[in-house]
């Protein structure tokens, strides 16, 4: 029988700064994940500097031997429309391979670990959780994306949720292709459907080329990722796409079935919480961020991880993005309007889109755990709608 005290179930992000930090506090840690690492992982793979801050990564440490594309620039239209440059003086995000970023959290975390393993029974019983018949822990995490066996153990999953499906793919070019590709290196180009519902994409971050596309109307994904590939073709720059496109789920924040993130000695965080900023898409930050908020929680409750002393991780959530159904759809106003109006104006591409939406520009990076002063209700500024 193996024993912890916390048991996380997933070694992405955010699994392996929750452990990172839970060990910071001197709590007794393992993580759990179905796959090896590294990893094949589906992402459009890029962070904004404000990862970077909340987890203290020195970007010329992190990129010594991996991909950190620095990104100054962006192509915004609707799908078919006339392109938006908008260029910054300084780096406002930064390509990444995912397989080698979340390998390098989990070594960091120094958690013990086990992986290649899948969960195949959760169980209660009266002093914590008992999890394939050999795993105790006093208190289980779910980190496991989307399809986390933790959020299903805790019915945390709801009827009416209504997830965003995505496809993508990366892939390295020969060194001729990359002479032949006619896609700038750290520029990525955004092309949104006219009602805002949904957008594709294509980076390079160096010789990998990274595409895809999300959408609010799953059932439409594979036509609609179909006609983004020919328009892409069309556009020009790139060859044939070799590799087939991967899909996954992931839920905004603020969904109408949004899911129950705290129970008896158990949480959620990171998409397994469903926290996915609705217009982008993007998890990373939130899982991140989300790790941070329930390491004060479980710090503060002194190992009684009732329901009720894992509550303020709630609260803390709410406080940070916002406890209204509403956060999770594009205004009222401008889904009326389209992308027509969004796109005609640089101005608004530049504030609305990319600013607010997909660089999180003026929100104020969360308090980090220290062990020294340990914060049992951490100040958390919302982040701007």
């Amino acid at each position: 029988m193996t024993r912890c005290e916390v048991l996380i179930v997933g070694a992405g992000p955010a699994g392996s700064t929750c452990a990172r930090l839970l060990k910071r506090g001197g709590l007794d840690v393992l993580l759990m994940d179905r796959a090896e690492f590294p990893r094949e992982k589906l992402c459009a793979g890029w962070i904004t500097p404000a990862v970077l801050e909340a987890l203290e990564i020195d970007p010329e440490g992190y990129c010594r031997g991996r991909v950190l594309q620095e990104i100054r620039e962006f192509r915004t239209a609707t799908i078919g429309g006339k392109e938006i440059v908008t260029s910054y003086p300084n780096p406002v995000s930064y390509g990444i391979r995912r397989w080698e970023f979340d390998h390098y959290l989990l070594v960091r975390s120094a958690a013990r670990h086990r992986l290649g393993e899948p969960v195949r029974t959760v169980e209660r019983v009266a002093d914590g959780w008992l999890v394939n018949g050999n795993i105790k822990a006093g208190l289980l995490i779910g980190a496991g994306g989307h399809y986390c066996p933790v959020s299903r153990a805790l019915g945390a999953r709801g009827s009416t949720e209504k997830a965003i499906a995505a496809q993508g793919c990366e892939f390295c070019l020969t060194e001729e292709e990359v002479e032949r590709c006619g896609i700038p290196a750290g520029v990525p180009a955004l092309f949104f459907t006219e009602d805002l519902q949904g957008y594709g994409w294509i980076l390079r971050k160096g010789r990998y080329l990274n595409i895809g596309l999300g959408s609010r109307e799953t059932k439409e994904l594979p036509r609609r990722m179909a006609e983004f590939c020919a328009f892409l073709q069309e556009r020009g720059g790139i060859g044939e796409i070799p590799h087939r496109f991967k899909g996954h789920a992931y839920l905004p924040y603020g969904n109408p079935g949004a899911r129950r993130v705290v129970g008896d000695a158990a949480l959620l965080i990171g998409d397994a919480a469903g926290l996915a900023y609705p217009e982008s898409g993007e998890g990373i930050l939130p899982a991140i961020e989300s790790a941070i908020m329930a390491v004060h929680t479980i710090v503060a409750a002194h190992g009684d991880y009732r329901q009720k002393n894992l509550e303020p991780y709630a609260a803390h959530l709410a406080a940070r993005f916002g406890g209204s159904a509403g956060n999770a759809a594009t205004p009222a106003w401008l889904r009326h309007y389209g992308g027509a109006l969004l796109f005609s104006s640089k101005w608004l591409t530049r504030r609305l889109l990319l600013d607010r939406w997909f660089l999180h520009q003026g929100v104020q990076p969360l308090p980090l755990f220290d062990p020294d002063r340990p914060a049992a209700t951490p100040t958390i500024q919302k982040q701007p709608t």
